[in-house]
């Protein structure tokens, strides 16, 4: 049984209700459009989220603490709420009437107040009347159109956190500055390149330039943005930049060097132009080339890098993605991120996947970033990006920038310090590869 509200509806609505997740109980379009059926999988259970679904898109319906019955009487709840969305956002109608909430009617389903009835009369409609004991704009809840394409009702139940994390990581201070100090003495095993270029791709607003910005914090010892971060809707990065990171304001720096690149975007002709990638990957792009979506740097022009050798190449590919979009992501950008990845394979480059914003997607991670591999729901997403990406879920790593922070948090800087750690490694599974493949052709001469 497949519940029709989305992994991200589910989540926006389990938000205002604490440490839960739901379990679908009752489905109209396989159980049927009759009370009878839904009494029978619905009654004694509780706290529950009813869910009417119809023609023109709405999705709506109310969330009571008290268990269902039959008894024909008005049961108390104050913490009731009928609910609608509006794109991905919940607006939420509270009870106004506690004492009425909810009535335990035998021939119909879901029964809020007088105000909202899902299942009416054993019928696929609803019946509506705001303003009692409850207040909602019923074009704005359901656009008034009262025919219902599905009905579904959902048990909430409490989660507890896994008892055994699924990915061992030690939260201690040592581990931090073991992770430091790995980076820092960290050398390519090839001889001609002093640093590992690592390039970010990602959607808009996903965090790439502050993953660097974040990174470039944690070895400066305070929360710092060089790169230009924000929220927007286009692109904030409209070059392509090379950023070296620092150990310390005054330090050496580092092995690893973080290329940014202007942010995907669903529509042709904006954001990053895939066939630039090409380019980047083989070292012909310099330093703050300037991006222009519509046309691919011509290997004329003369900021073109005509000759690049192995340390001005990617030797690396991290894709950023947002752990909040992971379910809603737009095909035309999946078909983007495939083309890309096919490129990037043809050129036998490692690639990783950093999962960002796991804080804003979990509330369990909220809480305690140390959660991060305690939480279902963040391993069912990285599960899903390895999926939608292709890649090994062994190839997914969660982040948390720092963004609104204005001290490091030692947690947070495992995390990223770990994901740091990875890439490098990644490079040298690449720079193995180009030893391997020197080594078979002077054997061949």
């Amino acid at each position: 049984m497949n519940p029709k509200l989305t992994s991200s509806q589910q989540r926006t609505i389990c938000s205002q209700l604490g440490r839960v997740k739901l379990q679908l109980l009752y489905k109209a379009s396989i159980h049927g459009f009759t009370a009878a059926a839904f009494h029978q999988r619905c009654d004694t259970r509780g706290p529950t989220v009813s869910v009417g679904y119809n023609a023109s898109g709405f999705v709506f319906g109310g969330y009571t603490k008290q268990p269902f019955s039959q008894s024909g009487q008005y049961v108390n709840d104050d913490q009731a709420f009928l609910f609608t969305f509006s794109g991905e956002k919940l607006l939420k109608y509270p009870v106004t009437g506690p004492a009425n909430a909810v009535r335990m009617i035998g021939n119909s389903g879901p029964y809020f107040g007088e105000a909202l009835v899902l299942v009416h009369g054993s019928q696929p409609v609803v019946y509506n009347n705001p303003g009692n004991y409850y207040n909602f704009n019923a074009a704005e809840m359901h656009g008034n159109d009262l025919n219902l394409t599905e009905c579904e009702v959902y048990q909430v139940e409490e989660t507890t956190e896994m008892e055994k994390p699924w990915r061992t990581v030690i939260w201690e201070s040592e581990t931090r500055t073991e992770l430091m100090e790995s980076i820092k003495s960290y050398k390519p095993t090839v001889s001609s390149v002093s640093q590992s270029r690592v390039l970010l791709i990602g959607p808009v607003g996903a965090g790439k330039s502050s993953f660097f910005n974040s990174i470039n914090s944690v070895f400066r010892g305070h929360v710092t943005s060089q790169a230009i971060s924000g929220s927007a809707t286009t692109s904030l990065t409209t070059q392509f930049r090379s950023y070296s990171l620092k150990a310390g304001r005054e330090g050496k720096p580092l092995p690893v060097i973080l290329c940014d690149t202007m942010g995907l975007e669903e529509s042709t002709g904006s954001g990053l132009n895939v066939d630039d990638i090409s380019n980047i990957l083989k070292g012909h792009l310099p330093d703050r080339y300037q991006f222009n979506p519509s046309v691919p740097l011509d290997s004329e022009a003369p900021s073109y890098r005509k000759s690049p050798v192995l340390k001005d190449k990617i030797h690396c590919v991290t894709y950023i993605i947002d752990a909040c979009k992971v379910s809603i992501m737009p095909t035309k950008l999946e078909e983007k991120l495939e083309a890309i990845r096919r490129k990037v394979n043809l050129m036998g480059i490692p690639q990783l996947v950093l999962l960002t914003k796991v804080d804003e997607a979990c509330p369990l991670v909220k809480e305690d970033v140390r959660n991060v591999y305690k939480s279902d729901y963040i391993k069912e997403m990285m599960q899903e990006v390895s999926t939608r990406l292709g890649v090994p879920l062994s190839c997914v790593v969660p982040v948390k920038n720092y963004s609104e922070e204005l001290e490091l948090d030692p947690n947070c800087d495992i995390l990223l310090l770990s994901a740091v750690k990875q890439m490098l490694r990644f490079a040298d599974n690449y720079f193995d590869d180009i030893s391997d493949q020197f080594s078979k052709m002077e054997l061949k001469e």
